[in-house]
């Protein structure tokens, strides 16, 4: 799938770049309960680190957070909008 091939990206990052710790973030769009959303997010960025550390990441180099939909980067009125909302981002902690 392509998030796979995104995530298998993420692990040479991480092989190559053995200091590096990344913090991954679960977001939702608006639709159903906020509560419901913000258990769905951290859901969602636990199953990546789930993926990572099936790949020989160690779990210590990880740490991950659910938004919700609190953090939307486009409309949730349409349809296209929600979709960029569902998502998982990741960044740089510490190098």
């Amino acid at each position: 799938s392509e998030s796979q091939v995104e995530l298998d990206k993420i692990i040479q990052l991480l092989i190559d770049n053995p200091t590096v710790k990344i913090e991954i973030s679960g977001h939702t769009d608006n639709i159903g309960k906020p509560s419901d959303n913000l258990a769905l997010s951290n859901n969602r960025a636990k199953a990546v680190i789930n993926y990572l550390v099936s790949k020989n990441v160690s779990v210590q180099r990880l740490t991950s957070k659910g938004y919700g939909e609190t953090k939307p980067v486009a409309d949730n009125k349409a349809e296209e909008g929600r979709a960029m909302n569902r998502r998982t981002e990741m960044r740089v902690v510490s190098q």
